[in-house]
């Protein structure tokens, strides 16, 4: 098993996690548990997810690529009939 990424924070692990097994990978995410620790133990670094060797190039493909991903455009209109806007 090998450690691929470090997320920056649980969210992102998570999601990644979840993509990742949606591909058939079966990944860990390290640290989870260490988190509560905060603010005695160091931020960077706690967090990781982890592939078996076999996985290792697939996942990081998958992550390159959610890492390059960009939001879809879209025409936002000027107004939002209906809506409060503040």
């Amino acid at each position: 098993m090998q450690r691929i990424y470090e997320p920056e924070n649980l969210m992102e692990g998570e999601l990644l996690q979840s993509m990742l097994a949606s591909e058939g990978i079966e990944s860990h995410l390290l640290g989870r548990d260490l988190l509560g620790g905060a603010g005695e133990l160091p931020l960077c670094g706690l967090l990781g997810l982890a592939v078996e060797d076999h996985y290792v190039q697939q996942a990081r493909e998958l992550i390159a690529g959610y890492n390059a991903a960009l939001p879809l455009p879209f025409d936002e209109p000027e107004s939002f009939a209906g809506v409060l806007v503040c």
